[in-house]
């Protein structure tokens, strides 16, 4: 009952975004809509948008980014999978992300950090190499 009249309605689009759990916060969600990293229908929105059923967004966040359709429109923050019901992710957009988490995660392979801190002459090399006249 509860999903036929919320999905009657709009909803602010910073508040959708938090609610479907794509910002931690609505005030983050605020602030990437200001800054342009949330278009809806490829044009850029202000955070009062209403949104509504059917409508396409491109929101970057940090390195990902996201193609998706609004399903549903909810005002309350739920469980993920909740959240997750209220929309789709486009097909070329979910391999694009996975394209970047496995480029990401080749350029990693090889690297091991140290096992401990370095000792003293381990850091008079270190900073040797920062000064190459000291060598």
């Amino acid at each position: 009952m509860q999903e036929q009249e919320s999905s009657s309605h709009a909803v602010r689009l910073d508040i959708w975004l938090w609610a479907a759990r794509f910002f931690r916060t609505r005030s983050l969600a605020k602030q990437a809509v200001e800054t342009g990293k949330v278009d809806v229908g490829g044009q850029r929105a202000k955070s009062s948008r209403a949104v509504r059923v059917g409508d396409v967004l491109a929101i970057a966040r940090g390195d990902e980014a996201y193609e998706i359709e609004v399903r549903g429109i909810s005002d309350q923050r739920g469980p993920a999978p909740v959240a997750q019901a209220l929309y789709v992710e486009s097909e070329a957009s979910r391999l694009r992300r996975e394209a970047a988490v496995a480029q990401r995660r080749a350029e990693r392979t090889g690297y091991q950090a140290p096992q401990s801190k370095p000792d003293k002459r381990a850091r008079r090399l270190i900073r040797a190499l920062g000064d190459i006249d000291a060598m």
